[in-house]
């Protein structure tokens, strides 16, 4: 972690704010699909938003996590480092986002690796897990493991197939989507330049 002093005036209040939308249970939802995920070898951290940043940022276990999303041999990221120098454990924490991002986790729902390195934005890490268990939940292609309430499915797109008939159709009609001319008229309408009479 950084060291940094407290923080004084905004920056303590955008912090505070930031602290606020952390969520410890959903953090204690998300560290059991971890365990059940990754499986042996992964032991839970105890209760607390510090004890979870420090578990996850190393990026092992992130690693890991994404790595058992995918079928064997086709693991996006092929050796983990095992080095504990810092920039190793980050260039982890990096590898770990552009896979999430490969697998179908939007960017806006990615968090940077400094919130995570430097423990500023925990929630946002928070989301990214949560997308990519969505992500996972819904693709349904036998790689997920754990709880399937843990996460909701991602809304499917739904394709509609139309006759040439029914296209046809549609262009006759005006919908009042478009809006209506009933009623309209100019009465009262002067020409530009004209006096308005104010009676």
């Amino acid at each position: 972690m950084a060291n940094r002093g407290p923080s004084y005036g905004l920056s303590r209040e955008v912090q505070e704010k930031i602290d606020q939308k952390y969520d410890p249970d959903l953090e204690q939802r998300l560290v059991d699909w971890i365990v059940a995920q990754c499986g042996a070898g992964v032991e839970k951290p105890p209760v607390g938003k510090q004890s979870f940043q420090q578990w996850l940022m190393d990026g092992t276990i992130l690693c890991r996590l994404i790595n058992s999303l995918h079928p064997k041999g086709k693991e996006p990221i092929k050796k983990i480092p095992e080095s504990q120098m810092a920039f190793k454990q980050m260039e982890k924490i990096s590898l770990f986002l552009q896979a999430a991002e490969a697998y179908g986790v939007t960017t806006t729902d990615i968090f940077q690796t400094v919130d995570l390195w430097e423990g500023k934005d925990m929630a946002a890490v928070q989301r990214t897990l949560m997308a990519l268990g969505s992500v996972a939940v819904t693709k349904d292609d036998g790689q997920y493991k754990g709880d399937r309430d843990w996460f909701h499915r991602k809304a499917q797109g739904y394709r509609r197939e139309f006759t040439e008939e029914q296209l046809r159709q549609g262009q006759s009609l005006i919908s009042l989507q478009m809006g209506s001319n009933r009623g309209a008229s100019q009465s009262g309408m002067t020409g530009y330049g004209m006096h308005r009479q104010i009676m």
